[in-house]
């Protein structure tokens, strides 16, 4: 029965590992070669452990960085009117400019003439934007649809 078939199946399976003697070498000796390479390279490169850092005061936001800043964004509906108004005026008062543009080519456009301090925002809806830096598009970890 059942041990007769197994006893065959295991004899077969020897004879074909004694017969093809290099490929049963490979298979042993490629996985430690890989384990000894990635043991190698994480000897080269040590886990750094850092300490626990003590809640500190920071202090107040250096606005100095933010002179002249420009946020651009598109489109200019009243939801967004009113959350670029909440960012500029109530949180940095007279140090970011925001501008709104009616269509996202007009942000790009202003984002090429503009200086690097500039930033557009691209409202999706009520509750989702893409920010859009000079050259680059910064998504949201969590946004999965594909570009």
């Amino acid at each position: 029965g059942v041990w007769r078939q197994t006893r065959a199946l295991l004899f077969k399976n020897c004879l074909i590992k004694c017969r093809t003697k290099k490929s049963s070498v490979q298979e042993v000796l490629f996985p430690l070669f890989f384990l000894f390479w990635l043991i190698l390279m994480s000897m080269m490169h040590p886990h750094r452990k850092y300490d626990e850092v003590d809640n500190t005061n920071l202090g107040p936001l250096d606005t100095t960085m933010l002179v002249n800043f420009v946020i651009g964004y598109t489109p200019p509906t009243r939801a967004a009117r009113e959350i670029m108004k909440k960012v500029a005026f109530d949180h940095f008062e007279d140090d970011i400019i925001t501008e709104e543009y009616l269509s996202e080519e007009e942000l790009q456009e202003a984002s090429a003439f503009k200086s690097s301090k500039f930033v557009g925002v691209v409202f999706k809806d009520d509750m989702s934007y893409q920010l859009r830096f000079p050259d680059s598009i910064a998504m949201s970890s969590i946004y999965m649809e594909s570009r």
